[in-house]
């Protein structure tokens, strides 16, 4: 496996190099038109269709963003666009039956892995803020292991993709499949929005794809460890992310 340390910066490739970027840049004015546009011309298309309008309109100006709870998204750009960077952000924090996912992903997709660190370590925040910040400021914890990593890793990109649903949780009801994030002045597309449980169930099993153990295990959703715990029956599958607090996402989709 190939493992290449971009200048200290956190990135880890897992895989072939990625190719070099497109130095064309879109303004954001362009990108927000392209966004809106594509939300409602590619409504109802197949996750395959607008998987192939992102990568031809974005080329090596675009990725994969993955959990690791799966390994459904990236196996649609891998079949549509082969060696596309997927990126995945490596909190120090996780279970290791999602860096299996991960490493499963790099080994046996057409995927580029990209797997990008915070700028500190476990040990090192630990130091600087106290242990166990995930149990006194997880909004803090969030920004610090994922939030500020995924801009990092954004930044040489215009659009990203990732895996969310509108069945997931009420706050994702309305997820449309391309759109505009003003915050990040990117396109972000959601080839899969409008996918059920069953339908992400029904391509697993056509395609064999990598799911995370800890689904048979009781989890309903998969983050860190400490910030996540088994669901009970008839609880909504995020119900086991952040329990003690009143939070429901980590900052990535806002």
């Amino acid at each position: 496996m190939n493992l290449l340390n971009a200048s200290g910066l956190g990135l880890i490739s897992l895989g072939a190099p990625s190719a070099p970027a497109d130095p064309a840049r879109r303004s954001a004015e362009e990108l927000r038109e392209l966004a809106t546009r594509a939300g409602r011309d590619l409504e109802g298309s197949s996750a395959e269709e607008i998987a192939k309008w992102a990568t031809d309109t974005f080329g090596a100006r675009f990725c994969v963003t993955s959990s690791m709870a799966d390994a459904v998204v990236a196996h649609v750009f891998s079949r549509v666009s082969p060696g596309v960077d997927v990126v995945f952000l490596d909190t120090g924090l996780h279970f290791p039956e999602t860096l299996k996912v991960r490493d499963t992903v790099a080994r046996t997709m057409n995927v580029n892995v990209r797997s990008i660190r915070p700028r500190m370590t476990v040990g090192q925040q630990d130091g600087e803020y106290g242990p166990r910040l995930f149990a006194r400021s997880p909004d803090e914890c969030c920004f610090m292991r994922k939030v500020e990593p995924l801009e990092r890793a954004l930044a040489d990109y215009d659009a990203w993709a990732t895996g969310l649903r509108r069945d997931e949780s009420p706050t994702r009801a309305n997820t449309p499949v391309v759109a505009f994030d003003a915050k990040k002045g990117k396109v972000k597309v959601n080839p899969i929005a409008a996918w059920t449980q069953a339908d992400v169930d029904r391509y697993v099993s056509r395609w064999n794809v990598p799911v995370n153990e800890l689904f048979k295990k009781g989890y309903g959703s998969i983050g860190c460890w400490p910030c996540t715990r088994r669901t009970k029956a008839g609880e909504d599958p995020r119900a086991g992310r952040w329990a003690m607090f009143e939070k429901t996402e980590c900052g990535l989709h806002v």
